[in-house]
């Protein structure tokens, strides 16, 4: 009866001892502690803000993804999946915010991440449909350009700005190329958690480094109040454009893709009963609510309550599956406990400034590494793309040409009116709208119905 019992018992409602709640939480934080560390410190360097502002952010983050954790692994009222999952700051969301803050400012950026927020809430009940205009050429698309866009602005971390004293020393190179090294190495010289930690271990080898030659300095890491507190509109109120928010809205359709992926993948890992695909209101052990939608609200409200503190979109990171399939541990339990654990790392005030002393050029390395990889991803996209075909090959050459060329050539839209200035003139937003268009126009617009447009326009009277 007893073994009866616990057959009955859900993989994913499981509740395992307090010792292994704690060492399976913290193996799948330090899968992710990286990702909001590196995301903070990246958009500060970039952006300039003051150390006392960037430890405050690292904070907000940590505290953000260890609450959406927290809700995503228990789901109330449908927020959430009821799955073990943790969420992160993703790394093109983090390159869209920062595209929007240095183009207009970063009120502006922050007011489009609420935006994007609330789009989720508006889009869900119809987003299987606008999945048809992201296909694999449009999605390999934008993080090809995703990619292109943060090496350029991250060189800079590397280098300097040009024309300044100490332009691209050489020993500032030198910490960004052993970083990016050791980086590759640890990837293949270890295994299981330290492999997928390899970014993480190739930031502290640079900084080890760095500390070696004197380019970092720890003394004030203890300095200063020993808890955080997060602050609340770290920039003022938020600015609301919509135009300027367009490139992240339009990834939030991307991320509610991955999520569909990630959410049916990782329910079929764990042996979670119930429909995981339905988009429509399901009934999964009692709960009114379809896991997927859940899901999505779950990213929505982290990332609401996210910009409201001057962060980026908060997601649902895939990074864990693989964690859950290699251990075999599957209790939500697991990850709610690492929810509180970053919950805890968010309110230690020295982690933050141990973090804002990370010099620039080890984070640059590691930053140039990282979205690299994106563009990676966004090849291999592309790799399932048939791009001998006239609708491709023009899909892609159409977008890399609207896309890179603000990249590459700053400015060239600076005599367009402003309006125009805030699509035109960012790289990822227009690629990526150009992908749509052109797509839908090879794939979706019947060749016989453009042809009787067209006979109907030039027939003459």
């Amino acid at each position: 009866m007893t073994g009866n019992k616990i057959d009955s018992i859900d993989p994913t409602d499981e509740v395992l001892p307090p010792r292994s709640l704690a060492l399976f939480g913290l193996q799948h934080v330090l899968v992710m502690a990286a990702s909001p560390i590196t995301a903070v410190f990246l958009v500060s360097k970039a952006l300039g803000f003051s150390d006392a502002l960037t430890v405050s952010l690292i904070s907000a983050t940590f505290l953000i993804c260890g609450l959406g954790t927290i809700l995503q692994s228990f789901g109330p009222a449908g927020f959430g999946a009821r799955l073990p999952f943790i969420m992160v700051p993703g790394g093109a969301p983090i390159a869209i915010f920062l595209a929007i803050a240095q183009q207009t400012d970063v009120q502006t950026a922050v007011g489009a991440v609420i935006l994007t927020a609330v789009f989720y809430f508006l889009a869900l009940p119809v987003f299987r449909r606008l999945l048809r205009y992201f296909p694999p050429i449009v999605v390999g698309t934008m993080l090809l350009l995703v990619s292109v866009n943060l090496v350029r602005i991250y060189g800079g971390t590397i280098t300097g700005k040009q024309g300044s004293e100490g332009f691209a020393d050489p020993m500032n190179v030198g910490l960004a190329l052993a970083t990016i090294v050791l980086t590759i190495i640890f990837a293949r010289v270890f295994t299981g958690t330290l492999q997928r930690i390899s970014v993480m271990l190739g930031l502290i080898a640079g900084s080890a480094i760095a500390m070696g030659a004197g380019y970092m300095d720890l003394s004030g890491i203890f300095d200063g109040p020993m808890i955080a507190v997060p602050q609340l509109l770290p920039f003022g109120m938020p600015k609301f454009d919509f135009f300027a928010a367009l490139p992240l809205i339009v990834f939030s359709i991307i991320s509610m893709a991955e999520a569909t992926g990630q959410t049916i993948a990782t329910a079929e890992i764990v042996g979670r009963r119930g429909d995981a695909h339905a988009i429509v209101p399901a009934t999964i052990r009692g709960d009114a609510h379809a896991i997927v939608p859940a899901t999505i609200r779950g990213d929505a409200v982290a990332s609401l309550v996210g910009g409201l503190f001057g962060t980026s979109l908060i997601i649902t990171s895939g990074e864990n599956v693989g964690i859950v399939r290699a251990t075999n541990v599957k209790s939500r339990y697991v990850t709610a406990t690492a929810g509180v654990i970053l919950v805890l790392i968010a309110l230690f005030a020295p982690i933050g400034r141990l973090a804002n002393a990370l010099p620039g050029p080890v984070v640059g390395g590691t930053a140039v590494i990282v979205f690299s990889i994106i563009g990676v991803i966004g090849i291999d996209l592309l790799r399932r793309v048939d791009l001998r075909e006239h609708g491709p090959m023009f899909t892609l050459a159409a977008a890399l040409s609207m896309g890179l060329l603000p990249i590459l050539v700053p400015g060239v839209y600076s005599q367009f009116p402003q309006w125009s200035q805030m699509i035109l003139a960012n790289g990822l937003a227009a690629g990526t709208i150009t992908a749509v268009i052109v797509n839908a126009f090879f794939q979706h617009l019947p060749l016989e119905q453009f042809q009787a447009k067209c006979a109907a326009v030039f027939r003459p009277e």
